[in-house]
């Protein structure tokens, strides 16, 4: 059974969902979206740091914390936004690291640069 993530993010505008969780596994998709709905000014460092805050919040909403994401998409909207991408990525994980690919797309949301797609293991399991 899958439930809905509770995010506090704005509504996306499109028939899907922040986060969503099934069986102990989060599984979400962000973008630079800014509380008020748009996507962040800015370069690829900003909007790269706000993707990466709004995950965060996904998954501490699930119940998890970063270190419970185990695999990442990134998808980009340039090759030359990998290096600074990389560069603010480093800020929220340590290692072990999720898994991760990252590819170049052509469109993503209007304005934005980056866009996310994570799992993370939730679970019971963690000892506190």
């Amino acid at each position: 059974m899958k439930t809905k993530v509770n995010t506090g993010l704005p509504d996306s505008g499109v028939p899907s969902d922040w986060a969503i969780t099934a069986d102990g596994i989060l599984y979400t998709v962000h973008w630079a979206c800014l509380p008020d709905g748009t996507c962040a000014p800015g370069g690829i460092r900003e909007q790269t740091r706000v993707t990466l805050e709004n995950l965060r919040m996904s998954v501490e909403a699930a119940g998890g914390i970063m270190d419970d994401v185990v695999q990442i998409q990134v998808y980009l909207t340039s090759a030359d936004d990998f290096v600074g991408m990389n560069e603010v990525y480093a800020g929220f994980f340590q290692s072990p690291y999720p898994n991760r690919a990252t590819l170049i797309a052509g469109n993503l949301i209007p304005g934005g640069l980056i866009e996310i797609m994570a799992r993370a293991h939730i679970g019971t399991s963690r000892v506190s």
